[in-house]
């Protein structure tokens, strides 16, 4: 039944015929984002540096799920991946850039070799992947360019200098690169999440309690998010229905950048 003035088109939210490549989608946030996109109809690539994760993560996926093995860190071999994806499987539609490190120690404690390599990882190689793929969109004039930020971009956390200072970075290209690539129907967009239930966060908080206590006294919805929360939110931002929003950095985090 085809949708009347008064009912919605739900396709816009569908990603049926799209490819989604997402860094380090094996695990974490990064897994929800591709099942959930999956979910909307999308094939979806996941890459990451260990073969096992990725393979067990294509096996619940599904059909229309792929998996290349690779280190963003390595800025060289990145257009070679884009290359060999859209050569093997169809052009990139949708890049997430989800793969990063932390690094939580006080900053006086923090080597340069070690704030670096934050640097590398989550901004560096951040700018060289999306790059290699815009080289391609821009000309195709359609494309879609998720970055993961963080919270640690929008206030002082301690003890993740190196951390913060990547994810600012991403906040900031995000504008630049939006300016530059928008105008060829490229948008660039964000999601800075807040703080989500996965297995590493729940070790992060489980051996720092007053950590959690002021992230969950400052959340006014009172609860952690699930990782589905930001695979819903990949999906939109991914989709039709947000073909008028580039540039910007959507907080979910059940508030947590606006409480007090």
């Amino acid at each position: 039944m085809q949708p009347t003035e008064n009912q919605p088109n739900q396709s816009v939210f569908s990603l049926a015929g799209k490819l989604a490549l997402i860094t380090g989608g094996g695990t974490g946030i990064g897994f929800d984002m591709a099942r959930c996109m999956v979910q909307a109809g999308a094939t979806v690539v996941i890459t990451g540096r260990r073969e096992e994760p990725l393979r067990e993560a294509v096996e619940k996926l599904g059909k229309t799920a792929h998996y290349f093995i690779n280190d963003v860190s390595e800025l060289t071999a990145l257009d070679a991946l884009v290359e060999q994806i859209e050569t093997t499987l169809a052009p990139i539609d949708i890049l997430v850039n989800n793969a990063g490190i932390n690094l939580k120690k006080p900053a006086l404690e923090v080597t340069d070799e070690e704030f670096n390599r934050i640097i590398q990882t989550n901004l560096s190689a951040v700018f060289a992947l999306t790059r290699a793929c815009a080289r391609r969109m821009v000309p195709r004039r359609s494309g879609s360019i998720l970055m993961i930020s963080s919270m640690a971009a929008y206030y002082g956390i301690d003890r993740v200098a190196a951390y913060a200072a990547s994810k600012s970075g991403v906040e900031g290209m995000v504008k630049v690169l939006a300016s530059e690539f928008s105008p060829h129907n490229v948008r660039v967009n964000a999601i800075a999440p807040g703080f989500i239930e996965t297995e590493m966060s729940k070790k992060a908080m489980g051996g720092d309690p007053d950590r959690r206590d002021r992230a969950m006294r400052r959340t006014p919805m009172g609860h952690f998010g699930k990782p589905e929360d930001i695979g819903h939110a990949a999906v939109f931002l991914s989709s039709d229905a947000a073909r008028y929003i580039t540039g910007v950095s959507l907080p979910v985090d059940g508030g947590n950048s606006i409480g007090f």
